[in-house]
């Protein structure tokens, strides 16, 4: 599978956990609670994932802006996540920072897909793409084998460097 795919992917299952979420009622606690810990969960392997190799691997004289943009954005992300993190799914609160958070995800994945994706498609091949996501996909896994939300309070003072 190659970059652009992998990331399509995970965009699309995180958006599918974010609508379950909206479905559930306020009395599924338990519930509510398992959901989020799935969505910060990819969220921050996505994020390592695309820090680590997308990002780099991606940055031109060209696609910088977008870039730094989107590692900002990650920032974002991560720092609702690390709020979430230390709250109760019965916080009047984690309701209204779910959907921020949904909403932070839904833009930068549309930023993400319609500008900066036709973008890698002129700086890598083919080849390096599908290198670049068969290494992507092997992190990603290996991430999603531990609790990688849990790294994520640690990543919330500034964005990751390119």
């Amino acid at each position: 599978m190659n970059a652009l795919d992998l990331l399509k992917e995970q965009h699309e299952e995180v958006s599918k956990l974010f609508k379950k979420f909206e479905k559930l009622d306020d009395g599924a606690s338990a519930e509510r609670r398992e959901l989020f810990i799935m969505i910060a969960d990819r969220l921050s392997a996505h994020a390592t994932i695309e820090e680590q190799y997308f990002y780099p691997s991606i940055k031109t004289d060209k696609s910088e802006a977008l870039v730094r943009e989107a590692l900002e954005e990650h920032l974002g992300v991560k720092r609702f996540i690390a709020d979430l993190l230390d709250m109760a799914p019965t916080d009047e609160n984690f309701d209204a920072k779910m959907k921020v958070l949904k909403e932070n995800v839904e833009h930068h994945v549309e930023e993400e897909e319609e500008e900066l994706f036709p973008m890698v498609r002129r700086i890598l091949n083919d080849d390096q793409l599908l290198a670049l996501g068969v290494q992507m996909k092997a992190e990603f896994e290996e991430l999603m084998k531990t609790e990688p939300r849990n790294e994520v309070p640690m990543q919330t003072d500034e964005a990751a460097p390119i």
